[in-house]
């Protein structure tokens, strides 16, 4: 199996193709999106989609994993969250992928082995796990979670135990 995972952001969207297809996961890209300040955001999320589409059409996943949306105190920002994950669904969808989503303590849980890990444990356990000779960015680091904890879902979903919700 190979995922596409995403960690939508307007501005600094990680992304990442983890790959399963040989038993042992495997980074085969991670990298953000970057979204100058400058750049309004509706052609943000145009970026966003365009950047998508052309990693699904060079790495072929199976499906997209993205984390679920997650409680904001701003309803400004929660709605520019909301957007680029709408962009990153689209894109996802206009390519045929079915889409899984997972609350961001479940990501956490699943990669450090605590719901309330902080984002350097993330990306310390990421590199750990995938064997990386460097530590990824923050939001690359959290789009290698997503697709890690599809993985193992999928796996356990094998075993009856319910995995990712397909949205």
């Amino acid at each position: 199996m190979r995922v596409l995972a995403i960690d939508a952001s307007l501005r600094n969207t990680g992304v990442a193709v983890v790959d399963a297809n040989s038993g042992k996961p495997r980074a085969l890209y991670y990298g953000t999106i970057h979204n100058a300040v400058s750049l309004r955001s509706s052609l943000c999320l145009v970026t966003i989609r365009d950047r998508l589409a052309e990693l699904i059409r060079e790495h072929e996943p199976d499906c997209c994993a993205l984390e679920s949306v997650i409680y904001v105190q701003s309803y400004k920002t929660a709605i520019l969250l909301g957007a680029a994950r709408g962009a990153a669904i689209l894109a996802a969808t206009e390519n045929g992928l079915p889409i899984f989503e997972y609350a961001p303590t479940r990501i956490k849980q699943a990669t450090v082995g605590r719901g309330a890990a902080a984002k350097p444990q993330v990306a310390f356990m990421v590199r750990a796990l995938l064997g990386l000779t460097e530590t990824p960015a923050a939001d690359a680091a959290d789009a290698l979670a997503i697709g890690l904890t599809h993985l193992r879902s999928q796996e356990t979903a094998a075993r009856g135990v319910p995995g990712g919700l397909q949205i």
